[in-house]
């Protein structure tokens, strides 16, 4: 009879330590999800990007405004495209170099009207960059930055007044690292 018993308790430990062991990948799993299932770890690189940008993007020369939100990105072959919501996005634009202090928003010598539509239609992210469409109307700013790189900076508009950005706007920011 103890040889029985004896038999009953090996598949019950067995039971216990498979227990265990699955609570215990179940929960490094959950604890690592960000780094297992996102491109390089990071919950903002897009699919297809081959650099990890650190936590602190520099985007064409600024880092992004401290209420930046909703951040992605897709870096190729030295090239990089950021997007982001902001309601600091005229800073940016000003500390960026992209828009020199003083100068009005839609100089255009600093930047052209975007593709004409209907306000509130949205102009697909480039090809590749994840996050939320832009809507119309936008603004293009091309600029180049003290060491001869080129940035591109597309935002946009507001559609109650000409002299502004939407409040926030959503900008998408290329340039090559």
């Amino acid at each position: 009879m103890s040889a029985v018993a004896g038999r009953r308790r090996v598949p019950v430990w067995l039971g216990i330590g498979v227990v265990v062991l699955a609570a215990v990948g179940g929960g490094g799993t959950w604890l690592l999800r960000d780094e297992l299932f996102h491109p390089l770890g990071d919950a903002r690189a897009c699919d297809g990007s081959d650099l990890r940008l650190p936590g602190v993007i520099d985007a064409g020369g600024a880092t992004l405004p401290a209420d930046a939100s909703d951040i992605h990105y897709l870096t190729r072959n030295g090239s990089v495209e950021v997007t982001f919501l902001s309601r600091r996005t005229p800073d940016y634009l000003r500390r960026a170099g992209i828009l020199p202090e003083g100068k009005a928003l839609f100089d255009q010598k600093y930047g052209t009207k975007g593709e004409a539509g209907n306000v509130d239609d949205e102009i697909a992210l480039p090809d590749g960059l994840c996050g939320t469409s832009l809507r119309l109307p936008v603004w293009e700013y091309h600029s180049t930055a003290a060491d001869g790189t080129s940035v591109d900076v597309t935002v946009e508009r507001s559609t109650l007044f000409q002299d502004a950005l939407r409040s926030p706007a959503r900008a998408v920011v290329t340039f090559t690292s």
